[in-house]
């Protein structure tokens, strides 16, 4: 099985979960024996490519061309034979040439311009530009390559995977890792929601990261339930025996919040909840790792509670520093309104570290040993985070089964119900 796979950022370069999750899928799908073909708008140079092909969109140039049809006159020699042969006779003697002449069509095709399209890879302003673009260089990169199936990864890829299916006649399968509806609430951006529809709408099957958002994509966008699949994401196994000596430089327990700092992800009821903490115990230290647009409300916010001694903001955290910043967690927490599933748990489960998650999460769906809450009740909130700070017996149950549990949701697993899709995808 060849896959042809788009992807928007991969690691180190990324600004979340997604491309964390490309990642582990495609290691898994390469495990499974799957050959891969993942493109990306811009590679640095330094990803990580074991088993696979990384194709850098950047590098890829389209070659415009236009069709002239000429006519021109052939001769064509021919020998006739007669008809009224008599048995017998030697067939020579009624052969003769002939030379005709037809009039013909030739087509000729010849380059008017090349073009070569320079991605950024980000969230900017020209976001739409390039999404249009990425489809362009999509259906160059189909054109000149052999594969089975079409993978497209979120909203910024779908064009691109419909123009390549439009190309090859080959399925496309689209992953839903997010919906508008979770970015946005009731407030969607109308284009990102059209690119969402059309990409669902074309597409043969729909992987989804949970069922929650199973539900969004059946309810929301219409489309056909049994054309929509959950697989769960994963987790990608580590092994940094040098984490074992981080220490914390503080003497107070250290709490966690790490993800972007949007709507989305529920940091002002993180916010909240720590103000309530803080008025019961002193001896504790709060942390915010992330970056986005909410971020500057929420540090007036800790300043007008007056708990800024005690709240910490590190700006986005990536790779190594993820780690290093379990390794100083004593608790995790996930308060998201809307999360179609959460990797950020799982990391922190493979780290040892007790989580708390919103029920409103995918992942709560796969977790047995976390403590779960509803993003909006703060009280509930405070006391998860207050008991597993306290109370050491709970803290040691759901480290150890914790990450007992988390150790099977591995990436190669996952791939093998993505591999499933595939097929089936192929069979429609």
């Amino acid at each position: 099985m060849r896959v042809l796979m788009f992807g928007w950022e991969f690691p180190p370069h990324i600004t979340g979960g997604l491309g964390t999750a490309c990642f582990g899928l495609t290691k898994g799908l390469v495990k499974n024996g799957v050959d891969v073909i993942f493109v990306v708008p811009k590679a640095f140079g330094d990803e990580t490519k074991d088993g696979f092909r990384l194709v850098n969109a950047s590098d890829v140039i389209l070659d415009f061309t236009s069709s002239q049809t000429k006519e021109f006159w052939e001769k064509i020699q021919f020998m006739e034979v007669g008809s009224n042969l008599v048995p017998y006779l030697d067939p020579e003697e009624f052969e003769r040439a002939v030379i005709q002449e037809r009039l013909i069509e030739k087509t000729e095709t010849h380059s008017v311009f090349s073009k070569q399209y320079s991605f950024s890879g980000k969230y900017g302003p020209n976001l739409m530009e390039e999404v249009s673009r990425y489809a362009l260089v999509a259906s160059s990169i189909a054109s000149a390559n052999e594969f089975d199936v079409i993978h497209a990864h979120d909203w910024l890829t779908y064009p691109a995977g419909i123009a390549a299916k439009k190309i090859s006649g080959k399925p496309l399968v689209v992953h839903v890792h997010a919906t508008e509806f979770d970015r946005s609430g009731e407030h969607v951006n109308k284009p990102v929601y059209d690119i969402e529809y059309q990409g669902m709408n074309e597409a043969d099957l729909v992987i989804t990261v949970s069922n929650l958002t199973r539900q969004i994509v059946i309810d929301r966008y219409g489309i056909p339930a049994e054309k929509v699949i959950t697989v769960h994401n994963a987790v990608e196994p580590v092994d940094r025996p040098e984490l074992d000596g981080v220490t914390k430089h503080v003497k107070e327990k250290v709490v966690t919040f790490l993800g972007r700092v949007t709507y989305q992800k529920g940091p002002d009821y993180f916010v909240e909840a720590a103000n309530k903490i803080l008025k019961r115990d002193s001896n504790v230290r709060f942390v915010m790792a992330g970056s986005g647009d909410l971020l500057n409300k929420m540090i007036r916010r800790v300043a007008q509670l007056k708990i800024s001694t005690k709240f910490h903001f590190t700006g986005f955290l990536a790779g190594p520093e993820v780690d290093t910043m379990f390794a100083m967690s004593d608790v995790y927490v996930m308060p998201s309104v809307s999360e179609p599933f959460g990797i950020s748990p799982l990391e922190a489960m493979r780290s040892n570290v007790p989580v708390v998650i919103s029920k409103q999460s995918g992942v709560a769906e796969v977790l047995q040993h976390a403590l779960k809450v509803d993003f909006w009740d703060v009280d509930a909130l405070a006391d998860a985070i207050y008991g597993i700070l306290h109370y050491e017996g709970l803290r040691k149950m759901f480290v150890r089964y914790g990450k007992t549990e988390v150790d099977n949701l591995i990436w190669e697993n996952a791939a093998q119900n993505i591999l499933d899709v595939y097929n089936k995808a192929v069979k429609i």
